[in-house]
């Protein structure tokens, strides 16, 4: 009888959790927006949760931390979508469809989620502290996009091949993003669409002449 109650207990406690690091990251994004990131306080995130600071240091160890959280839970989804890819998926191809199906996981629908994926990428873009932490954890994590693909391939992370998929990937990325930052407008589908765009272009760019 105990074990049954613990086991109820334990995923209401998480539930709980995820409502509050959720109500924190919303309350700071509106922040952020009203005030700007530098000059909103951790204790004015908190105030608007009604949960005290030692609470927020328990999900974040930082505002930066916060900003930044959304980009960790994305990789984390991306890395976990490609190891589980179909092992006759080409790297690409599979890269670009765990991209596809992260992307969807943590922007649900077409409402609210949207507009905090592309407010979260604005802010990050425009606020040099948090473009430079972004740029620093991408760099430190490339590795782990790296194993996940060589495992894949059943080669040595060594092998230049999947340092190199990586690294395009990550371009891609980065020129979806700006053509969605840019227009604003058409949500998650608009971002993946310019993303496919891109990637499809990836061959004909590198090979042969343009013309």
């Amino acid at each position: 009888m105990l074990d049954a109650v613990i086991e109820v207990a334990a995923p209401r406690r998480e539930r709980k959790k995820q409502q509050t690091r959720g109500a924190l990251i919303r309350a700071a994004m509106e922040l952020f927006e009203a005030k700007g990131y530098d000059h909103t306080a951790v204790r004015e995130i908190t105030d608007a949760v009604d949960v005290s600071e030692r609470t927020f240091f328990r999900y974040f160890a930082s505002k930066e931390d916060l900003a930044l959280s959304f980009i960790r839970d994305m990789t984390g989804v991306l890395l976990r979508a490609l190891a589980a890819r179909p092992p006759e998926e080409d790297p690409l191809t599979a890269l670009r469809r765990a991209f596809r199906e992260s992307l969807r996981v943590v922007s649900p629908g077409e409402g609210g989620h949207t507009a905090d994926v592309l407010a979260i990428i604005r802010l990050i873009e425009s606020t040099p502290s948090l473009l430079a932490a972004h740029l620093r954890y991408l760099h430190d994590n490339d590795n782990e996009m790296v194993r996940v693909l060589a495992d894949r391939e059943g080669i040595d992370p060594a092998d230049p091949r999947p340092w190199i998929l990586a690294a395009v990937f990550g371009g891609l990325v980065s020129l979806a993003n700006r053509e969605w930052k840019t227009h604003g407008v058409g949500g998650v589908e608009a971002m993946l669409a310019a993303f496919d765009t891109y990637a499809d272009q990836v061959g004909p760019a590198l090979s042969g002449h343009w013309t």
